[in-house]
């Protein structure tokens, strides 16, 4: 029953490592987005669709149920999954991610969200300026820079397909948070610029599920604040 950790936008499953380094089991699988630092398999659509059925084909090849984790994107995957495919879960843990009709996306997703505009806007992520970006807002080093150095055309191109897929994710995903049946944990990032953390709180209420706020933290909380990320996973499988 191994712990599973899902990554987001624009990141890595090296933005887990802070935290994983932090946990004290080691039964832990870590997945990589299609295009995020690799090829596109054939015939895969970047679309959150798409992803949401990728996420679900590589759960079942792995012995489980598992305990979910995921942030960002791989937290909305996270959700999608646990509504859809409720038996492949033990537990779940999900932040940094909004789903509800009344989220508006932020200013970036916006612009990747604009044929024309995002094209323009990803011309100017180039690993130079993405690093140091990805530092000022909490992640290390090390972290931020295996991101950047993935920001690929291929990353590029699969961001603005799936943003582009998700304009209504909030009204077309949400009503399936109802058949979640595994037990959750929200997690967010008092300071979180891209979505306010009450948000979280409110979907952790909708489904049950309970919810940690770290203080003085900004969006990537796993990087940023791995003692405190870790320690909560913990805690909440501990009572499983």
């Amino acid at each position: 029953m191994p712990a599973v950790f899902m990554h987001g936008v624009p990141d890595t499953p090296a933005v887990w490592r802070p935290t994983i380094e932090k946990l004290s089991r080691k039964d832990i699988v870590t997945l990589r987005l299609p295009g995020f630092g690799s090829d596109l398999p054939a015939g895969f659509t970047p679309t959150k669709e798409g992803y949401a059925a990728w996420l679900t084909g590589e759960l079942k090849k792995i012995e489980g149920p598992v305990d979910l984790v995921g942030h960002d994107w791989g937290g909305l995957l996270t959700y999608r999954t646990v509504s859809t495919e409720p038996k492949l879960v033990r537990s779940w843990a999900a932040g940094g991610a909004p789903l509800d009709p009344e989220y508006v996306w932020h200013d970036m997703a916006q612009a990747w969200q604009a044929p024309g505009v995002g094209e323009e806007v990803m011309k100017q992520l180039t690993p130079e300026a993405m690093g140091p970006g990805l530092m000022a807002q909490g992640q290390p080093k090390d972290v931020a820079e295996e991101a950047a150095a993935a920001m690929t055309d291929t990353m590029k191109s699969s961001i603005l397909s799936l943003y582009r897929s998700a304009v209504k994710v909030g009204t077309e995903w949400y009503p399936d948070l109802a058949r979640i049946t595994a037990p959750g944990l929200v997690i967010f990032g008092e300071r979180d610029p891209y979505v306010d953390w009450r948000l979280g709180e409110k979907l952790a209420k909708h489904v049950g599920a309970k919810f940690v706020l770290i203080k003085d933290c900004g969006h990537w909380y796993e990087a940023e604040r791995p003692a405190e990320t870790a320690a909560a996973l913990e805690s909440f499988w501990a009572s499983l």
